[in-house]
């Protein structure tokens, strides 16, 4: 199909959700774009390649093509499991340790050169977000980011992230209206314990993003930030917070809105997933640029359903409430250096 066989018409958000109840939210990077512009990086492994501070060196770039993956979470549970047997094995090498904390001290850096800073969010920002994510079922976020996160402190009454008293993955929590939170990439405040269960970081909004910049070898971040569709999988299927997650994704549903996902070919298996789910409508939403680039989005989005007993429907970007032009922060105030993460254990 050419573009013209598509209309640059965009659907009010409001209008919409009037007339179709939307149950579930996926949501992607736009919802982050919105509020933090430098989070338009396209890769956080190149971004720890060239960060100011302690870059990825050639033997920590080494260990990631020998594995095939530019994921950390991977690469840092390898290098566990091979400090675990060498001493087994009563090997005395400090190689796997130095690379852990150099590999995890790179990403720390290039985590902190793309994140919004929790003292310029605004919390009337949160509150909006946190209000939009609980007018739903469940929503999907493939973000790793905090701003999810950081929202649903704001009302976490309203919210089920599916992690217990003791902070571990609990799939069997249920809390009668109340909408879940499931992160289907994982996230910043999530980690992987020895045993290969998830936990939850218990820190304060605002100190959480210190959280992730303590260089320990006990928590491996569990966050797949890019690489290819087939890889993320492999990743998914080894956590079991991960499949929960999307094994949800893929459970039967009505009415599904996403919000600021490209849907692109890294994320083959999220169409895949959504297709299971036997979807009766779509909403998309689509950033009003230019009449051409409105109707390849929707021949795109619709090019990925061809064959599906779907009904499209797309959206304007900017009406929907993650979308409002009023949670842009300026970067401009961003100045004052950020402190050096902290590492516990000795230094590599």
């Amino acid at each position: 199909m050419e573009n013209t066989d598509f209309d640059a018409e965009l659907a009010d958000w409001n209008q919409l959700r009037a007339t179709t109840p939307f149950s579930d939210l996926l949501v992607g990077n736009g919802a982050s774009l919105a509020v933090w512009k430098n989070f338009s990086y396209f890769s956080l492994f190149e971004e720890s390649e060239t960060t100011r501070n302690k870059p990825l060196s050639q033997t920590e770039l080494a260990v990631f093509k020998s594995l095939g993956t530019t994921n950390f979470e991977p690469i840092l549970s390898a290098l566990k499991t091979a400090m675990r047997v060498n001493a087994a094995l009563t090997i005395s090498s400090s190689s796997p340790r130095n690379r852990y904390f150099a590999i995890k001290e790179a990403l720390i850096h290039a985590v902190r050169s793309v994140h919004i800073p929790w003292r310029l969010v605004e919390q009337k920002s949160l509150l909006q977000i946190s209000q939009e994510l609980s007018q739903y079922r469940n929503v999907f976020s493939t973000n790793y980011d905090l701003l999810c996160y950081w929202a649903v402190m704001q009302a976490p009454e309203k919210f089920n992230d599916l992690f217990g008293d003791d902070a571990t993955f609990d799939p069997n929590q249920s809390f009668a209206n109340t909408t879940r939170m499931l992160y289907l990439h994982g996230g910043l405040h999530l980690v992987k314990n020895l045993d290969g269960s998830v936990r939850k970081l218990l820190s304060s909004e605002s100190t959480l993003l210190g959280s992730f910049a303590i260089n320990a070898l006990d928590d491996v971040p569990i966050f797949i930030s890019e690489d290819t569709s087939a890889n993320k999988v492999k990743m998914i299927r080894h956590t079991d917070y991960l499949g929960y997650c999307n094994a949800q994704l893929a459970s039967p549903k009505d009415a599904l809105c996403v919000f600021g996902h490209a849907l692109g070919k890294q994320d083959a298996h999220i169409v895949e997933a959504i297709k299971r789910a036997n979807i009766k409508t779509i909403a998309f939403s689509i950033a009003r640029r230019s009449d051409g680039f409105i109707q390849q989005q929707k021949r795109y989005f619709s090019s990925l359903f061809a064959g599906q007993d779907v009904t499209l429907k797309f959206y304007d970007a900017k009406t929907h409430p993650l979308g409002d032009p009023a949670l842009s922060v300026s970067i401009k105030g961003l100045n004052t250096p950020l402190p050096s993460p902290k590492q516990s254990g000795s230094k590599p």
